[in-house]
C-alpha cells in the first residue's frame, strides 16, 4: 500500500496501563503490538512509552491503519493480562485495570470516529474473550447511542475513588470485575492529548483548586479540559486530559499562541495549546505565591502523531520510541 494511502487510514491508540516500574515489562507489552509469533505486522508502530514511576503508569502510543489497528492492540491488553496482577499495583494515580484505559483515535482523513468506535467495540468484545476474567466499560462514540464522556463514565464507574468497588459495578462487556485484572475503559473520539503543569507545592488543596478553575465544567474554564491534581515529585501535578473541541476556537481565548488544528472527514477540530494551559495554571498558583516547574506533553499533539507516524512507517521502524529523540533532533 503506498505510504499516501497509509496516511489517510491511519488511527491511533494511547494505550494506558497500570505499569512503570518495570520498564523491560512495559516494553514487551508495547512489541506485543508490533509483533505476531516473532513476525512483524506490517503498517503499525509504536511511537512512543510514557512511564511515570510515582503513578506507576505507561502511556503507549500505538498506530496503525485503521483496519489492522484491533490486532495489534489486543495483542498488547492480553499480553499485560499476562504480566500484571492488579492487586499488587500501587501508585498515586486512579486506576482501575491492568489495561485501565484504551482510547482510539482517528488520525488520517479517510478515517472518522465511528470507524474507531467500531474497532472499540470489537477491542473491548475480544479482550473479554481472549482473558477469562476481564471486563470492560465504554465511552465516547463506542457508548452508543448515548456517548458519554470518559469523565462521566469514570465517576460512574468509581474510577475517582481510592478503593474500587468492584462488587457493585455493571460493565457493558464481561463478568463483574474481578481485583486480578480490574475494569478496562475500551472508546473512541477525537484525539486527546496529556498535558501535565507541575506547580511548586505540596498543597494538594490548592491543586485542586486550579484543577476546579480550568477545567472545561467550570465558567471559564479552558474548552475541552479535563482535569485532576495529583501530588507527584514532591510538589503537585495539574494533569490535564486536552480533548479536541469541534469548530474554531473562542475567538476571546486566541490572542496569544494559535489553537492547533485539523480536520476529520471533513470536519474540523482544534485543541487547546499546552502554553495556554501552562499560562492559566501559572496565573492561578502565582495568585497564590506559588511558581511552576515545568510543562510535559505525554505523547504528542494529533498532528505530530501523524507526521511521526508516516515518517516511521515510511522508514519501516516499528520500534519508534527508541529512535524518537535522534529523529526529531
Amino acid at each position: 500500500m503506498a505510504s499516501g494511502t497509509m496516511g489517510k487510514q491511519l488511527a491511533a491508540c494511547l494505550l494506558n496501563i497500570s505499569e512503570a516500574r518495570r520498564r523491560d515489562l512495559v516494553e514487551t507489552v508495547a512489541k506485543a503490538a508490533l509483533y505476531s509469533k516473532g513476525v512483524r505486522r506490517e503498517g503499525t508502530t509504536v511511537l512512543n512509552i510514557f512511564n511515570d514511576h510515582e503513578y506507576n503508569r505507561s502511556v503507549i502510543t500505538i498506530v496503525a491503519n485503521i483496519y489492522s489497528i484491533r490486532k495489534a492492540i489486543l495483542s498488547a491488553c492480553e499480553t499485560a493480562c499476562g504480566l500484571i496482577d492488579l492487586q499488587a499495583h500501587t501508585g498515586v494515580h486512579p486506576c482501575m485495570g491492568v489495561v485501565d484505559l484504551v482510547p482510539i483515535y482517528p488520525l488520517g482523513e479517510e478515517v472518522g470516529v465511528e470507524d474507531c468506535a467500531r474497532e472499540a467495540r470489537a477491542v473491548a468484545q475480544g479482550l473479554t474473550e481472549r482473558v477469562q476474567g476481564t471486563s470492560a466499560f465504554l465511552f465516547g462514540w463506542a457508548d452508543s447511542p448515548l456517548q458519554r464522556g470518559l469523565a462521566q463514565r469514570r465517576k460512574e464507574m468509581g474510577w475517582f475513588k481510592k478503593m474500587p468497588e468492584f462488587q457493585v459495578i455493571r460493565p457493558e462487556v464481561g463478568p463483574q470485575p474481578q481485583k486480578r485484572f480490574g475494569l478496562t475503559g475500551v472508546g473512541a473520539s477525537p484525539y486527546v492529548m496529556n498535558c501535565n503543569v507541575t506547580i511548586d507545592t505540596q498543597d494538594i488543596d490548592l491543586g485542586r483548586s486550579i484543577a476546579k478553575a480550568i477545567r472545561e465544567s467550570t465558567p471559564g474554564g479552558l474548552p475541552g479540559l479535563q482535569v485532576l491534581a495529583l501530588p507527584h515529585g514532591g510538589a503537585v501535578e495539574i494533569a490535564c486530559n486536552v480533548e479536541s473541541v469541534k469548530g474554531s476556537p473562542p475567538s476571546h481565548m486566541t490572542a496569544g499562541e494559535p489553537w492547533p488544528s485539523y480536520s476529520i472527514t471533513g470536519q474540523q477540530y482544534c485543541h487547546v495549546p499546552a502554553s495556554l494551559i501552562t499560562e492559566r495554571v501559572s496565573e492561578l498558583a502565582g495568585k497564590q505565591g506559588v511558581g511552576t516547574r515545568g510543562t510535559a506533553l505525554v505523547g504528542f499533539t494529533p498532528r505530530e502523531c501523524r507526521d511521526l507516524a508516516e515518517l516511521a512507517m515510511s522508514k519501516g521502524i516499528a520500534e519508534f520510541w527508541k529512535e524518537e529523540n535522534r529523529i526529531r533532533m
